[in-house]
Formats: C-alpha cells, structure tokens, sequence
C-alpha cells in the first residue's frame, strides 16, 4: 500500500471550495499514492464522489485522516480536525497565519508539518504554485459581476430608437492581479474604466486594457516603487494631492471596485464615508478586502449595506468562492504543483527537501515547532495585530512590514498589493 493524500470537505459553511480536481486526483494516483476524498468534498465546486472515483481515488469519511500522509485542504484545519491527524502528516492549505497565532501553535503541537500557500515565494519557478494570483484573478471578475448585479442599470453604451444608454463609469482601486481583471471583465462589459495605483509601473498594464490611469504624477510620484515591485510610502503633500483628485474622481463613478491588501497588515482605507456619501444614489462599491478590514468605511464583512444616499457597499465573503467551481480546479492545480516539487519519483513516496527555497518560505510549522521566521515567536508571544493604515487613498502606501526579503516577481508580471 501507497502512501496516503486525503482531502476532506471544508468545514467553514462559507467555504464551497475543494483542494482537489479529477485530474490531480488522476495525476497523484498516477505517482502511486492512494488518494482518499471525503465524501461529498467537491459537492459546493460541482464534482461529484463519482467523478473522483473515476479518477481513482477511494471515497471515504473525516476519520480517514488519522492515516494519510499528506492533508490537502483550503482553509487552515480547526483544533478538532487537529487532532485527528496523525503526527508528521504534512498539511498543505491556505493557512491565514497573520493574526492566528494560537492557531500556528496548535499546528506546532499537533506535531504536522504544515505548509502556507498563500507564502509562495514569487519567482517563476513557481508561477504555477500561486494561489494568491489564481485565486485573485477569480476574485477580480467576480467583483464585477458582482457590482453589475447589483447595479440597476446596464453597463455598456446602448444606443437604440427610443434613446441612449450610457456606459457605467467604473474605478478600479489597486492594480494588481483582482485590479486587472476586474478591469479587463469591466471592459468587456462595456464600461468606461479608470484605475489607481501608486506605483508607476502599473500605469501601462491599465492602459494596455483600454482603461485609463488615474494618479497626480509628479517627480514623486515617478520614484514611488522599490527595487522589488512595493510600493514606497507617500509624502503627507502628495498624500493630500492624491485623496483631493481620488475623492473628486470616486462622486463621478457609478460603480467602485476595491482590491488593496498589504500582507502581515489589516486592509488600508482608501474610501471614507465622506466620499461615500458624494456618490449618486443607486451606485455600488465593492470591497474585495472587507475580510482583512476593508478598504471602505461602512463595509460590513458577508452583507450588502445600503447607506443614507442610496449607494450600496458590497461586502461579499470569500469571493473566489462565489466561483467556486473555477476557483478549486485552479487552486487543486497550484497543490499539485507545489507537491510534485516534494515527491520522490523513484520511491514514489513523500520527501521533503527542507533546504528548497519553496519549502522555506512556506512551511509554517515541523517536527512539533513553529519554523517560519515571522512567527517563529508564536507560541510564547502571540503577536498583536498592527493598527490599520489610514484613509490617505494610497492604494499601496507601505511594504509589507520589514522582514527578511523574499524573492519577488517582476511587477511587470504579477503587482503586489491584490485582494
């Protein structure tokens, strides 16, 4: 007998997602492992236990876990799931460690060698294992649809016998990975799209999808990103420059799309209530960040809040999961990636290579200690969550809060700062 995969349905009610595909079940199998799905796993990303069991995994029940080898999952696994799992198991999911850091120290003491996804390193070796960007670019679209849905009217030009219909005017704050696909979805809806980010390199992806670029481009402005694609904090003058154009700009649009994370930090506020209030009655607002905080005042995580002029707030939980079906076979496949990485081909069997540039900037916890410099603390210190930068409209306005430098990916390719 193989070693053991097992993948379990999600616990979370709002989680639909599931970390495995037919194909990758059919690829892990095809390595020798004996893949275990719980039943009715893949049930929110319509596939089905049969279609699992066609390519070739056992369907089987929670307690199943207590043998495998390998836990892939989505969400970070509750203390309850802990302890069915067996000591030296290795646990690959979307960990959320920021602020969790009982939770890191429960996966310590649970004795798993647990891997963070969301920490792969971006470098193009690992393009393939980007959750962040597979996930986002899901989220980005679905914020427009989103926003559409929720938008009484229609998006693109009509002109008919009876009339014109104008284009939505939509504003797309931050340009990373969700920015730009909520600006190509946006486009090809048909709507007038502009976009903000602080850094200036992003200004020709934006252009090059039809939409225009929003920014007060001094000689500050110009010097605004780091060697390694973040963005520089802002000066309080072109701080004020840019809230005065972004707050003139946001009473014009119909519809606002918010994308902005900073990693290790709550969401910055980039919408105040003020500027809320200038909009016209029946516009939206979509805060893709609402879980980290949100970037608009007025948000409320898993509602959609109508304010005292008529402008409705989205705040939509878990949005790659409002497409899930999309969502899991690109996230199944990004697990699969990184696993390969750490699977003998000659044994067939589980190695992790503990020196490998993607197993340290991922794992999380191992041999029964928490590894991962950035809450390498975590059991005896729990860490406090960091004050939320202010509403200056900086859509990036600080790099992630000074660690050890990681490889990144050319900004060019993939910017940083995405929902």
């Amino acid at each position: 007998m193989g070693q053991i995969i097992f993948i379990p349905r999600e616990l979370d009610p709002n989680e639909p997602r599931v970390a495995a595909s037919p194909d990758t079940v059919k690829r892990l199998t095809g390595f020798g492992f004996d893949v275990i799905v719980e039943k009715g796993a893949g049930q929110g990303s319509r596939i089905t236990d049969q279609d699992f069991a066609g390519a070739g995994a056992a369907i089987g029940k929670a307690g199943d876990a207590a043998g495998a080898d390998v836990v892939l999952k989505v969400r970070r696994p509750t203390d309850a799931e802990l302890k069915t799992y067996k000591s030296g198991a290795a646990v690959i999911a979307i960990m959320d460690p920021y602020g969790n850091d009982a939770a890191v120290a429960a996966l310590a003491r649970a004795g798993v060698t647990a891997f963070s996804m969301e920490f792969m390193p971006r470098i193009t070796r690992a393009q393939s294992m980007d959750v962040l960007s597979s996930q986002a670019n899901l989220a980005g679209y679905q914020a427009v649809i989103d926003a559409a849905a929720e938008y009484d009217r229609a998006l693109p030009m009509m002109m008919t016998a009876a009339g014109t219909v104008p284009a939505a005017k939509t504003f797309i704050m931050g340009v990373g990975v969700a920015g730009l696909q909520a600006i190509a979805t946006a486009r090809r809806l048909g709507a007038v799209v502009t976009a903000t980010d602080v850094r200036p390199a992003v200004k020709e992806q934006v252009q090059s999808l039809g939409a225009k670029f929003l920014a007060v481009e001094d000689e500050e402005f110009k010097a605004a990103e780091t060697a390694g694609g973040y963005a520089k904090e802002m000066s309080k003058e072109y701080q004020a420059k840019q809230a005065a154009l972004t707050a003139e700009h946001i009473a014009k649009q119909d519809i606002v799309i918010t994308t902005a994370l900073i990693p290790g930090r709550p969401a910055p506020k980039l919408v105040s209530a003020a500027m809320v209030a200038s909009m016209k009655p029946g516009s939206v607002i979509v805060d893709l960040a609402v879980e980290r905080g949100g970037n608009v005042e007025g948000a409320v995580p898993g509602k959609v809040v109508t304010t005292e002029n008529g402008v409705k707030i989205v705040g939509h939980l878990n949005v790659p999961g409002r497409v899930a079906a999309s969502a899991s076979l690109l996230y199944a496949k990004n697990l699969f990636a990184f696993l390969e990485t750490m699977i003998d081909k000659t044994t067939k069997t589980l190695a992790i290579k503990r020196d490998d540039e993607l197993v340290k900037a991922t794992m999380l916890t191992d041999a029964g200690k928490v590894v991962h410099p950035n809450f390498a603390k975590a059991a005896q210190e729990p860490r406090t969550e960091p004050a939320a930068i202010p509403a200056t409209t900086m859509v990036a306005d600080a790099k992630p809060a000074p660690k050890k430098k990681a490889a990144a990916k050319s900004p060019s390719s993939k910017p940083e700062g995405t929902a």
